[in-house]
């Protein structure tokens, strides 16, 4: 029953940040509907995926102890999200997890990041960056794979070969994140080699 209630507050929502919320604090409040929410974020054919995946990210933002049991399903399908406005969500949560599991936050000790997850991470962000998608996304795949870069050296050279050469045409936004991204890469480069 809660669930066919999350259904229908899904269909009706609006994109309005009250609305989103309002639909997150349902969430949060009977956790149980959790599975379901991710379930709507993977039905990539329909219109309910980009709502659910808005909600998502204000319950991430919120608790985010809630997606670690789902982390495997998560990575298994995040390649098959097509819709600019699911992957902005995605892709800040997939920054959010690699930026707390580099930087050794103790919230990472609460989660398994495998080297498949990783993996797939690598595939899709390298994918993001490539494809005519929203500076959102494009940006939270940078830092995604700075961190990722730290562990895998090839990560580095490519990604910075990718920002230098699609700098010039890109908005202001990417090339500001770019910028930051490129000076990031060089300062872990000169560490790494004192």
């Amino acid at each position: 029953m809660i669930s066919e209630s999350l259904e229908n507050k899904l269909i009706n929502l609006k994109a309005y940040r009250k609305d989103r919320l309002l639909v997150a604090q349902f969430v949060l409040s009977n956790p149980e509907t959790f599975p379901k929410l991710l379930d709507f974020c993977f039905k990539t054919s329909e219109e309910i995926s980009c709502k659910a995946a808005w909600v998502l990210e204000f319950v991430f933002l919120e608790n985010p102890k809630l997606l670690f049991p789902y982390l495997e399903e998560f990575f298994k399908k995040l390649p098959y999200i097509e819709k600019n406005q699911a992957l902005r969500t995605m892709s800040k949560i997939c920054e959010l997890l690699v930026t707390w599991h580099y930087k050794k936050k103790e919230i990472a000790n609460e989660f398994t990041f495998t080297e498949a997850d990783k993996q797939i991470l690598v595939e899709c962000c390298f994918d993001w960056l490539l494809k005519p998608m929203k500076v959102a996304t494009k940006a939270f795949a940078m830092t995604t794979l700075y961190y990722l870069g730290t562990q895998y050296n090839w990560i580095h050279p490519e990604l910075k070969a990718i920002l230098e050469s699609e700098m010039p045409q890109q908005s202001a936004g990417y090339k500001a994140r770019a910028k930051k991204t490129v000076q990031k890469i060089q300062l872990f480069e000169v560490r790494k080699a004192v």
